[in-house]
């Protein structure tokens, strides 16, 4: 039977998002915060992380529109969509579906957000924020995290932290996270020496590589907490994330499921985001 505890990231973002709502409604006579997703061609997956983020705006009260263009749209056009959003005084959050068609430059997209906008949190101001330990609007699946894993009890100060994945949206902003609470992080990429001992090592373990149950449950330290931020379909159409829950569950003293773990809290995150940048 598995030992550990299940952090369940569907039921704490529900909570999350509920409080939010009791904020919004209990001021009818100001404008409620807006929220604008764009979304570039139509990507099954992005399609379903749109979903989920409109309904969660609906269930808070929040305002949310869904901008829609052509796949074959040009990087000018979805500019010049920005631009027009970071005019508007009831659009307090703007967010641009990723990842986008092959003709658009991510980066130059990110940076054209205004930075009082960039409820991802993926701007260069914010992320420099982030840096210099004077946060603003966070990256949202790194916050997800920070939020699960004050969830646990446990304190951070001190504690050796294992991130695998170096991604912009998740790896290094999530080191950032970690080093902001104390945490003595490792970040660890492709070229990383000796994973399984530094995994091993660890008393939290952030799994973001994207590859189904790349860390087997003898990686981990008795008693770590795993957080395992993966989302992989297998052939038979089911679900898992990086980490092999299974065999994890048997050490680990807390853990997420996939899914129902860290997705939901990545959405919630994006609604304080939205939230903080309306205030």
């Amino acid at each position: 039977m598995p030992q550990a505890q299940v952090l369940d990231g569907k039921a704490i973002a529900a909570e999350i998002i509920e409080r939010i709502g009791q904020q919004i409604s209990s001021k009818p006579d100001q404008t409620p915060p807006g929220l604008a997703v764009v979304l570039v061609g139509d990507n099954p997956a992005s399609q379903v992380y749109v979903r989920n983020k409109q309904r969660a705006c609906t269930r808070a009260g929040l305002h949310s529109e869904l901008i829609r263009l052509a796949a074959d749209s040009t990087q000018a056009e979805l500019l010049a969509t920005i631009d027009q959003l970071n005019a508007r005084d009831d659009i307090h959050g703007i967010l641009v579906q990723l990842p986008l068609p092959d003709q658009m430059d991510e980066h130059q997209v990110t940076e054209r957000i205004a930075a009082h906008k960039d409820v991802d949190g993926f701007h260069p101001h914010n992320i420099g924020r982030l840096l210099l330990r004077r946060p603003a609007l966070r990256p949202c699946t790194p916050k997800g995290v920070m939020t699960l894993l004050q969830r646990t009890g446990i304190a951070l100060p001190g504690r050796d932290a294992v991130i695998v994945g170096q991604s912009n949206i998740v790896g290094r902003p999530m080191m950032l996270e970690l080093l902001l609470a104390g945490c003595t992080p490792t970040l660890c990429h492709s070229k990383t020496q000796q994973l399984a001992e530094k995994v091993r090592a660890a008393d939290i373990v952030v799994a973001a590589v994207g590859i189904p149950r790349f860390i087997p449950g003898d990686w981990v330290k008795a008693g770590a907490v795993v957080i395992d931020v993966g989302i992989n379909r297998l052939p038979d159409g089911s679900l898992c994330g990086d980490v092999d829950y299974a065999t994890a569950c048997q050490s680990a003293a807390w853990i997420t499921p996939v899914p129902g773990g860290v997705g939901p809290m990545t959405v919630a995150s994006l609604l304080q985001n939205t939230v903080q940048a309306a205030q």
